[in-house]
């Protein structure tokens, strides 16, 4: 009995070499028209996207510039007081203007006397002391004579020859000019090229393409998955799908809103503390903006893969607490490999998946044992 039972269980689950492959390629042929709908649907609400894409990198210009005025405005204060010079505003209203009227200003070094002749004040001014102004051009009759000119000349030769020292000038004023952070034209974000903005929305609507259309070529992996498996184990697969659609999507959100702000700022700390103001290109921020996030949702299927590798008898619980050293140390190497070169972005992936795959130790062991072809 035992021996028909299992003929009966095990009839008609083995595949071939070939049969695998052709169930990939089938797999893999049905994934890909699904993506291309789903570019053309991300075609068509592209530059949408392509403004997703900026909000976080422009969110964070404009906090480096409006940290930027705040920073800038505290040391000119302390220059002032050490000097005993008094200043236009307080550090409180300079806050208050930053921070609740997302304002943001650029300080100019000018000479009050070139303000004043730029606008035509010293003109005014000398007009209103009662004397006529001069004429533009003199006549013909008033032009002077060669005898003149050449006695002219002489004075100005010898006022050159006695080297008479300049009159001193008055001291530089601060001018400080206040805008909009959103008009400001150091937050903005900037391409190199002209056909750089038609590249951005193509690579634009391929990602939103590929957002569209993961349910469905996550449905046909797990269907590829699923053909080699046992009656009993494919059922598996079938509860395991939206939990794998929620984790791709939760990991790539937790990226886009969370981890991108944290990684913005700390780069753009460090240019301050460099001294380098960054002026960032939207086509080396597009790949950023793109491969991180998927890079976090597709290492967010970590768990379910371990509870999929127990429950087909693969992995034991065991086997995944005494290699634990060795899967964060891979993790580790994951997270450096996925992420840009710096520390901030590493962590913030290496963290939450070391906190996942010991999330997915307890969930394997709450599931109770593997089961067996023979335990259904």
């Amino acid at each position: 009995m035992a021996q028909a039972r299992d003929e009966d269980l095990f009839a008609g689950t083995s595949m071939s070499f070939g049969e695998h492959l052709e169930e990939l390629r089938g797999a893999l042929l049905r994934a890909l028209v699904g993506l291309v709908i789903g570019t053309l649907i991300g075609l068509a609400i592209g530059p949408y996207v392509v403004g997703v894409i900026k909000f976080p990198l422009e969110q964070s210009l404009a906090k480096f510039y409006k940290d930027g005025s705040v920073l800038q405005y505290e040391k000119f204060l302390k220059e002032q007081e050490a000097m005993g010079l008094s200043s236009p505003y307080t550090a409180a209203e300079v806050q208050d203007l930053v921070e609740n009227h997302y304002m943001v200003f650029t300080m100019y070094q000018v000479h009050p006397t070139a303000v004043r002749r730029s606008l035509g004040l010293e003109a005014d001014s000398k007009k209103n002391d009662g004397t006529p102004a001069p004429e533009i051009a003199p006549k013909a009759d008033d032009r002077p004579s060669r005898k003149e000119v050449k006695e002219s000349e002489a004075t100005k030769s010898l006022s050159e020859d006695k080297k008479v020292p300049p009159q001193k000038l008055e001291p530089l004023t601060p001018l400080f000019v206040w805008q909009p952070v959103a008009n400001d034209e150091r937050a903005t974000i900037k391409g190199l090229s002209a056909q750089e903005a038609f590249m951005i929305y193509l690579k634009a609507s391929l990602m939103a393409g590929v957002i569209i259309s993961s349910p469905w070529i996550f449905y046909q992996l797990w269907n590829f998955v699923a053909a080699g498996l046992y009656p009993t184990e494919r059922r598996f697969v079938r509860i395991f799908l939206p939990i794998s659609l929620a984790l791709f999507f939760t990991g790539a959100a937790f990226c886009f809103f969370v981890i991108f702000r944290f990684v913005l700022d700390y780069l753009f700390g460090f240019n301050r503390s460099l001294g380098i103001s960054p002026d960032p290109r939207i086509n080396e921020w597009l790949g950023f903006a793109i491969f991180l996030p998927i890079g976090f949702g597709l290492s967010f299927q970590l768990p379910l893969v371990m509870l999929f590798l127990n429950r087909i008898g693969v992995m034991s619980v065991e086997n995944y607490l005494a290699k634990w050293r060795i899967s964060v140390l891979v993790i580790f190497v994951v997270a450096m490999v996925l992420t840009p070169a710096d520390p901030v972005s590493m962590l913030a992936m290496a963290v939450p998946l070391t906190a996942l795959y010991f999330g997915g130790i307890m969930i394997c062991h709450w599931a109770g044992p593997k089961r067996t072809p023979l335990d259904a």
